[in-house]
């Protein structure tokens, strides 16, 4: 028999703001420490729960890990990439929960260097994650982050490649991305604030000094700002980036430069965004300067502070997002978005041939690969689909030629001729237009009677795109329909997409997200009474907006790490990240229009005394990003005041964070389970 849900106590808490206090009955829940028994029990009966209800699925979880494993060449390798003289990849062993990184020198062919085995790092850690790997300009040291608990806080080790020696020398609660300096003994990383967590100071570190003694070389006064490192393709430079939702700023020195002297590039200014990559004298400058879709620049390195110096290389387009560029020796190679597809543009620096890389589907993605050199005619690519999977080719960008390099295994009786993808368009209620990626199989009819499986994300300009998930097989092979939403809030769409997302328009990606949905049921893509919906994070966030305005468009839903007391977190400045938020979600304690526009969708503030959904809510104890007590909060919430009696089920991961556990197979345990609630509430149970 299951145990009654777990109710938590009502501990009334009053929020102070400016513009009127809210009283919390469930604050009681957030600890800092993650110590106090009380908090810990409550999230342990959650837990105890959860494992009841879904005991009886236990059978069925284990047949889909299987199942989703099995689909998985456990001993896979990534394609190799050269860099000053070694082919680098990393490999999988079979059972591996972790990856091992290696590589060869001169040829893929020469014997196997191991950097670093992360099964082996990982022994003792319920959590294990490796952050940067970099390597000495000489090739004997390693330089490599890693996180043991789950919160983003790394520390940097350093070991001899030659003699293996691991070197006393550690720094602690730093970001994962590090440069070397040319010298092959000075490393420059950035020290994270202890309780807010944002990267704020950069220093530099002598190996074999005392890490106490490191010089600070730049820190970070605006804490909207984040701060991070890293090393040019040239390795010329060493740049540090401070970057905000809506304006960047680098700063650049000789990576040879004993004294490592930064340069201020461009001084920040609200509204711009730009990059910087290095191709000889000049710098190439993406950059958003009176064009909200980016251009391309050129500028002499001597003369980057003047705006005026700046050449147009690509002029701004209002039909496509340049998102990424990589500077070639003949060529310029431009990551675009446009018709809300991600496609790559090479053009000749003269511009006398510029031209997209053609694809198969008619919904799918294409992303840079690993191209650290840019004295090449070749530039390295990954083609995907929600039907290809992901794809590595070598394209020559004078003739024409490609080589494919690998295609990801799918284990088992898997064909891309068994399934279907395409791009449609929803209608939203104020007149936008919506894409949607859609995935089935052949074989499923198209009649309102196939259940459907929809995702969105839909902040911070993060486009999600249709790319290749051998997991999700697992539904479509059973008949549904999947679905990615592109709603409001990502960039798919350009600038203006993200634009009309975040801030005070907000709430247009939840109104995207359902209107899709029912635009997908008047179309008979889905059984009305069959519709599932899953995000993470901000998706989390979306996923709990959508439960609390259109409950009743769906049978059941999950949220994973949802965002979703947006204005509590957004008025305590102490709680990580907060103050980098405010351009995406707006400061609640600035003006009462702002106030009152989060207060009217956030989620556990507008959780009412209706029927929900079934749903299956997770959190990680050490979340970083969104922390444990606010899924474990709107829960809470929901179970006082919601009228149904659906399943309402809640998993805390007590050694993990953001991105759940940290194995390749732990992860896919968690997908499995998430596929056995879903299958089960469809009534689908093989």
């Amino acid at each position: 028999m299951t145990r009654p849900a777990p109710r938590a106590e009502i501990r009334p808490h009053e929020v102070a703001s400016p513009f009127g206090a809210r009283t919390d009955p469930y604050y009681w829940l957030r600890d800092d420490a993650r110590t106090n028994p009380e908090v810990l029990a409550y999230l342990a009966a959650e837990n105890a729960y959860r494992d009841d209800c879904l005991a009886r699925l236990g059978p069925f979880e284990d047949r889909l890990f299987a199942e989703i494993v099995g689909r998985l060449k456990q001993d896979d390798a990534s394609v190799p990439a050269r860099r000053n003289g070694y082919w680098y990849y990393t490999r999988y062993e079979t059972a591996g929960e972790y990856p091992i990184h290696a590589r060869r020198k001169g040829s893929t062919a020469a014997p196997e260097e191991v950097l670093i085995d992360d099964n082996l790092a990982a022994a003792g850690h319920e959590f294990y994650q490796t952050g940067g790997l970099e390597v000495s300009p000489d090739n004997t040291l390693l330089a490599w982050a890693e996180d043991t608990v789950g919160r983003r806080q790394f520390a940097v080790s350093f070991r001899n490649l030659n003699t293996g020696e691991i070197y006393a020398d550690r720094l602690e609660n730093v970001e994962a991305d590090v440069a070397w300096a040319n010298d092959s003994r000075t490393l420059v990383y950035v020290e994270k604030h202890p309780e807010t967590l944002l990267g704020y100071r950069v220093r530099k570190h002598v190996l074999g000094t005392p890490v106490a003694s490191d010089e600070l070389i730049y820190e970070q006064d605006d804490e909207s700002f984040y701060t991070g490192v890293y090393k040019s393709k040239s390795e010329r430079f060493i740049f540090i980036v401070a970057q905000s939702t809506v304006s960047s700023e680098y700063r650049f020195a000789a990576a040879s430069d004993p004294a490592l002297s930064f340069r201020l590039a461009l001084q920040r200014e609200r509204d711009h965004e730009y990059q910087l990559q290095d191709l000889g004298e000049r710098f190439i400058v993406r950059s958003n300067w009176q064009a909200p879709n980016f251009q391309v620049f050129e500028v002499p390195i001597t003369e980057v502070g003047d705006r005026s110096a700046w050449r147009v290389l690509v002029p701004h387009r209002t039909d496509a997002y340049v998102a990424r560029i990589e500077a070639f020796r003949d060529f310029l190679v431009m990551a675009e978005r446009s018709s809300a597809l991600r496609k790559i543009r090479v053009r000749s620096w003269d511009g006398a041939r510029e031209f997209l890389i053609d694809a198969a589907d008619s919904a799918y993605t294409m992303a840079l690969g690993t191209n650290d050199e840019s004295d090449t005619d070749t530039l390295r690519y990954v083609y995907s689909s929600l039907t290809t999977p992901a794809t590595t080719y070598d394209f020559d960008m004078h003739t024409g030629a490609r080589v494919l390099l690998k295609q990801e295994p799918v284990v088992g009786d898997f064909a891309i001729g068994n399934y279907t993808t395409a791009l449609v368009w929803a209608p939203a209620r104020d007149g936008a237009r919506v894409p949607v990626s859609l995935l089935y199989r052949r074989s499923t009819a198209l009649d309102g009677s196939a259940p459907l499986y929809q995702y969105g994300y839909g902040a911070y300009g993060l486009s999600q795109d249709p790319a290749f998930r051998s997991s999700v097989l697992s539904l479509v092979d059973r008949g549904f329909v999947y679905a990615i939403a592109h709603v409001r809030g990502g960039q798919e769409l350009g600038r203006a997409w993200y634009d009309a997302g975040r801030l005070q328009h907000k709430r247009n990606s939840f109104t995207d997200f359902i209107d899709v949905t029912r635009f997908l049921v008047a179309g008979r893509y889905a059984d009305p009474g069959r519709v599932f919906a899953m995000g993470g994070s901000a998706g989390g966030l979306l996923i709990a907006a959508v439960a609390n305005l259109a409950p009743g468009d769906y049978r059941a839903l999950v949220a994973h790490v949802p965002f979703v007391d947006i204005v509590t977190t957004m008025l305590d400045p102490s709680i990580p990240l907060t103050t980098n938020e405010y351009d995406e979600w707006g400061n609640p304690a600035a003006a009462r229009a702002v106030h009152d526009y989060i207060l009217g969708y956030s989620p556990y503030d507008n959780v009412t005394a209706q029927a929900y959904p079934a749903m299956l809510v997770t959190t990680g104890l050490w979340d970083s990003q969104v922390q444990y007590w606010e899924p474990a909060k709107w829960v809470a919430r929901l179970r006082t005041l919601k009228t149904d009696s659906n399943p309402l089920l809640f998993r805390t991961n007590l050694e993990a964070g953001h991105g759940g556990k940290s194995g390749r197979f732990q992860r896919y345990r968690e997908i499995a389970e998430e596929y056995a609630f879903v299958l089960d509430a469809a009534g689908i149970g093989e």
